[in-house]
């Protein structure tokens, strides 16, 4: 039996976590952590979790607790999952892994030394749309792949409480939601990109609240990304491919459990199709599990989520934007 601690009393844990662990055998929550002891009990109660410590410290003395799950601002990323490994725990951290590269490679180094897990909790990448999308790329059937073009809007209105509009906790249209487009383009093109040009629109406290950015690879693939958390947007999460041969659409490929399209049109002829499957969050869970146990690597550790924070590294930097972690 598997235990996981929650790091921070959070919104996204009982969909991302706490429900998919109810419907497993094999794992528990069994404590969770918040700033403060009252939050944290509010919050064990609510979601059935026997143990609430108020101190996030507390929760990694914990001996019995062998994976963490850290929901914490990503300006806390790195700090508390550093600690996590440091205490022997595997972590399973909420996007985006850290504030910027630097920090990546620190926690990868440190996974490395202490022979713990640290992956990020990209759960769309383990959904079998995923799969599927890669033996498109594989195939070759939209032959030579020409451009790719990655978006996900979703109209979050200001709020300077929120952490989500607050650059100093990680906030910001390219953190919150650009994190995804470029995992999407990242992960089809199967290399890494240079960013060519960029541009973003400022919140009232400095955030970016809508970026732009037009990438290249260097097979020539041409991509671009676009998030925005402006109070006009409407929810969109989608990636078209170009090829010689064909193009790919998928729409919602973020939570293509609430409704997904793909479609395919190569010769001249369209095909629409969905692919089947629980929650993503059903699928990360059982892929940490698994990896735990066997060893063997996945997708969102390691040297992807230092590429992608590379990636959105450089974003910032051609933009112009200054962030006082970068």
């Amino acid at each position: 039996m598997l235990r996981i601690g929650v790091l921070g009393a959070a919104g996204i844990a009982p969909q991302a976590i706490i429900r998919p662990a109810s419907r497993r055998d094999d794992v528990v929550i069994a404590a969770v952590a918040s700033r403060s002891e009252q939050s944290a009990i509010a919050y064990g109660q609510a979601n059935a979790i026997p143990v609430a410590y108020g101190s996030y410290q507390a929760l990694l003395d914990d001996d019995s607790i062998e994976l963490v799950y850290n929901a914490l601002p990503p300006s806390q990323h790195a700090r508390w999952s550093i600690a996590a490994l440091e205490s022997g725990k595997h972590v399973l951290c909420e996007k985006p892994i850290a504030m910027n590269a630097a920090e990546a490679e620190e926690m990868a180094s440190v996974a490395s030394r202490t022979g713990r897990r640290l992956i990020e909790a990209f759960h769309d990448r383990y959904h079998p749309l995923s799969e599927y999308l890669l033996g498109v790329r594989t195939s070759g059937r939209l032959g030579q792949l020409v451009s790719l073009d990655a978006a996900f809007t979703v109209a979050t209105p200001f709020d300077p409480a929120s952490i989500r509009h607050d650059p100093a906790l990680g906030g910001g249209a390219l953190m919150d939601l650009g994190c995804y487009p470029v995992h999407w383009v990242r992960f089809f093109a199967g290399e890494e990109p240079e960013v060519v040009k960029a541009s973003y629109s400022p919140n009232a406290m400095g955030a970016d609240e809508t970026v732009e950015a037009a990438l290249r690879f260097p097979s020539g693939v041409e991509a671009r990304v676009l998030a925005s958390m402006a109070e006009k947007e409407t929810f969109c999460a989608s990636l078209v491919v170009n090829g010689t041969h064909g193009r790919l659409e998928v729409d919602n490929p973020v939570l293509p459990h609430n409704g997904h399209s793909v479609r395919i049109t190569t010769d001249g002829v369209l095909r629409t199709l969905t692919i089947g499957g629980a929650e993503t969050y059903d699928y990360q869970l059982d892929a940490v599990v698994k990896g735990i146990l066997s060893g063997e690597p996945l997708p969102t550790e390691s040297e992807d989520f230092v590429a992608n924070m590379k990636t959105i590294d450089a974003i910032y930097r051609v933009a112009g934007l200054r962030r006082g972690h970068a």
